[in-house]
């Protein structure tokens, strides 16, 4: 985490808080079996942008940008299949965050 203010920044965002929230537990927010990145294609999972642009109820290309925003401050990582690109959380970076605030905040 670079710049702890960019993140917080971020943060300040209920939509792209609720993203976060969402992709903690994809199973339990996203119901479509498609909204999924097949666990063989990768073991570290992902939730293709559609199907959070539809649970958002946003357009496409404000979810774009808010993934892209999160993704740059190292909350969020992506994975390209074809012609979809899933999301899932940088659990690595999230913990890092949570430790600084619990140190340093």
């Amino acid at each position: 985490m670079e710049n702890i203010v960019d993140v917080f920044k971020v943060l300040s965002n209920r939509t792209r808080v609720d993203i976060l929230i969402w992709l903690k537990n994809p199973l339990e927010h996203f119901d479509k079996p498609t909204a999924h990145l097949n666990k063989n294609m990768s073991e570290k999972g992902g939730v293709c942008v559609g199907d959070i642009q539809e649970k958002a109820n946003m357009s496409p290309s404000t979810v774009s940008h808010y993934l892209k925003m999160m993704q740059q401050v190292g909350l969020l990582e992506s994975e390209r299949h074809g012609q979809w690109t899933y999301y899932r959380r940088n659990e690595a970076n999230i913990n890092q965050l949570v430790n600084i605030m619990k140190k340093d905040l």
